[in-house]
């Protein structure tokens, strides 16, 4: 039997760290992609053709089960422990029903799906002092911005008004970050090119980056295909993360960023930090709220970024660099 598996799967599966399974009448998968290894534990190439107790670490009995609601298409959800190994069962749940004529599955690892969501308290507390706080603050920005416009001001007052008015966008994209960390909605993914995106972000923090005389110089490799993103959710998140990479660096200096295809429909955008050490000892904790030195003073911009990619089907690395310094790897798909 020819294997079928690849990357041709559902939003659900794109949007998260999940695996879809198909199977046939006699409950032998036909077809497996996604994240295999992590969630079921084995690569997609050795679950085509095995019967799909076995693949999902379960019983046959529960697998007849399962085969019975997804023929009646409804949509349903069941939960159960797969039991792969002598490790520990791993809690996974199946949105079960038909694709393309086939019994199939969605099947996801609850461990991973809630291990970075912040809890639903959390999420609407932050979305609502978010709103709470947008008014106040656009009246604040407003009526700095009038007064920096009087010419008759003393030179000491412009200073003060221009250390406001940076202050102000600072806390703009601090309410962004914190409304998009809680954002649970399933985003809206359209083509876009990735350089515009970084260019776009780049501009959100323009002043900033031209007080520091720091520049984001962009390099894009040739043929580079357009990814799928909601920029508008994503552009003040990566804004705040060029600015506080940006921080770190002398005058005078650039931060480098270059865009090059990854491996099958992905594409990779990294970014250099030259001034940030990443120790062993923080390597766990890098994309932890408030636990990163990385982020220098702005301790939610790396948790909400890796958020907002992981939500958008793509992810966000950091490793040590070659030659010092952080690298940190955007995956885009296409």
């Amino acid at each position: 039997m020819a294997a079928r598996y690849g990357s041709c799967l559902p939003m659900t599966v794109q949007l998260l760290q999940a695996v879809q399974l198909s199977w046939s009448p006699s409950l032998r998968v036909t077809r497996a992609g996604g994240d295999c290894e992590s969630v079921l534990r084995r690569p997609a190439s050795e679950m085509v053709d095995r019967p799909l107790e076995v693949v999902l670490g379960t019983t046959a009995e529960k697998v007849r089960a399962l085969d019975a609601l997804a023929r009646e298409d409804r949509r349903a959800v069941e939960f159960l422990p797969g039991t792969f190994g002598a490790q520990d069962p791993v809690p996974l749940r199946l949105a079960l029903g038909l694709e393309a004529g086939e019994a199939s599955a969605v099947v996801l690892d609850l461990r991973a799906l809630l291990q970075d969501a912040p809890p639903v308290q959390l999420s609407g507390l932050a979305s609502q002092l978010s709103h709470e706080l947008r008014n106040p603050l656009s009246s604040v920005k407003m009526a700095v911005q009038t007064l920096a416009r009087n010419t008759g001001l003393s030179e000491r007052d412009q200073r003060r008004l221009t250390i406001a008015n940076r202050e102000v966008r600072t806390l703009e994209r601090m309410l962004w970050l914190l409304s998009e960390y809680a954002r649970d909605s399933t985003p809206t993914l359209e083509p876009h090119a990735a350089r515009t995106l970084l260019e776009e972000a780049a501009a959100v923090v323009a002043p900033e980056l031209a007080e520091r005389q720091v520049e984001v110089r962009v390099t894009e490799s040739a043929e580079v295909p357009r990814v799928r993103m909601e920029p508008g959710r994503l552009r003040p998140v990566l804004a705040q993360v060029l600015l506080n990479v940006a921080m770190g660096q002398a005058a005078g200096t650039q931060v480098p960023v270059t865009i090059h295809p990854g491996p099958p429909g992905r594409v990779r955008v990294v970014l250099e930090d030259t001034a940030g050490t990443l120790s062993e000892e923080e390597r766990g904790s890098l994309f932890v709220p408030f636990e990163s030195s990385l982020a220098r003073g702005a301790g939610l911009s790396l948790a909400a970024l890796r958020r907002v990619m992981v939500h958008q089907g793509g992810d966000v690395s950091a490793e040590a660099g070659p030659h010092g310094g952080t690298v940190f790897t955007l995956t885009f798909t296409v």
